[in-house]
């Protein structure tokens, strides 16, 4: 037999013995006189082998993707055959049982009666738990594909931000290099080499909506590195990135734009420049992603940047980080931006570590 969960088939059977024991005490509250007993094991006897009859061999039947279970008539007369076999061998089985262990009290009932009763029952109940586990299958399926219709659309939205994120950063770049140009072709020159590796790198990881927690330490370097060619000794950086986190997934570009917007807004308008440090580190069951600078704080003009009503450009960026954040990892993730006037800024990015 093919596509057999045991966790499955145990979770049936437990909701089989839990209808069995319904129908017992529904039996016994009509007839009394017949003990409670007898009616459990022949409910129990009935509705076990009549589950066992359908729910295994339908496997080896061809069925839906959508319910698990056989199409047409095959369907119907799986059941059909199901609940004869259940009632004349769970009958047999819980007239022996039910003799072995002297359950029998009170008047026999009629034969003819009691084989109506019994036959009605047992066609009722077969028809309708074949019904709840095909709807229950049913749902199963529905509930993965919407999963993967989810999942599929939260992948497109990221690249769709991602695809947003790139001009926006590639255009800064392009317009502080033409800058450069003419009044440093040397170090123009540099800046362009580092463009082309982040470029490169930046292109290797667009095929995906995730990538190793190094690559993105790689990427800043290079971002950095293109920053500290035009920018010079006013901007000095130092990225930390434990080994035992170098593996963790994140998604791409997730901390170039916050590093853009504090060199933007925070070291750029001070005259001696400043320092930005990059960190990860574990909390618990977290990955802790802090960027944090000595620049001039929390400036109008910052608070735009941080996604405040003035926008900017660095607005831009810093709201497609928290949206892609919402949409990757939902309440799991946490965004946190605090700064003050000379102080510098930090921005703390919380996200569950990766198994």
């Amino acid at each position: 037999m093919r596509g057999i969960d045991p966790v499955a088939k145990l979770r049936h059977l437990l909701q089989v013995l839990a209808f069995c024991l319904a129908i017992a005490t529904i039996q016994y509250a009509f007839l009394p006189e017949r003990g409670y007993g007898a009616q459990l094991v022949y409910s129990l006897c009935v509705g076990l082998i009549t589950w066992a009859c359908v729910d295994f061999p339908r496997h080896l039947l061809p069925s839906s993707a959508e319910t698990g279970w056989p199409k047409g008539l095959a369907g119907v007369a799986l059941v059909a055959t199901a609940i004869a076999i259940g009632y004349f061998a769970g009958t047999a089985l819980g007239d022996i049982l039910c003799r072995t262990l002297g359950l029998h009290t009170g008047p026999r009932p009629d034969p003819v009666v009691l084989a109506r009763q019994s036959v009605l029952i047992t066609a009722l109940a077969g028809i309708a738990g074949s019904y709840y586990f095909y709807n229950a299958g049913r749902r199963s399926h529905l509930e993965r594909r919407m999963g993967e219709v989810q999942r599929h659309a939260n992948e497109a939205r990221l690249k769709l931000l991602e695809t947003q994120l790139e001009p926006h950063m590639l255009f800064n770049t392009l317009a502080n290099l033409r800058a450069l140009i003419a009044l440093d072709p040397p170090r123009a020159q540099q800046m362009l080499d580092h463009m082309i590796a982040y470029l490169r790198a930046t292109l290797d990881a667009s095929r995906a909506t995730t990538h190793a927690l190094q690559f993105e330490f790689d990427r800043l370097r290079d971002y950095l590195a293109l920053m500290a060619i035009r920018m010079g000794p006013r901007l000095s950086y130092e990225l930390v990135l434990p080994p035992e986190l170098a593996a963790q997934a994140v998604p791409p570009l997730l901390l170039q734009p916050i590093v853009e917007n504090s060199i933007r807004h925070g070291l750029e308008p001070q005259v001696r420049g400043g320092r930005i440090e990059v960190r990860a580190s574990r909390e618990s069951a977290w990955l802790v992603l802090e960027v944090s600078d000595s620049g001039v704080g929390q400036t109008e003009a910052a608070q735009g940047a941080a996604g405040g009503p003035d926008g900017g450009s660095g607005g831009f960026g810093l709201a497609q980080v928290r949206e892609r954040l919402a949409t990757q990892y939902g309440e799991s993730a946490r965004y946190e931006f605090e700064s003050a006037p000379g102080m510098g800024a930090r921005t703390r990015i919380t996200l569950p570590l990766s198994a």
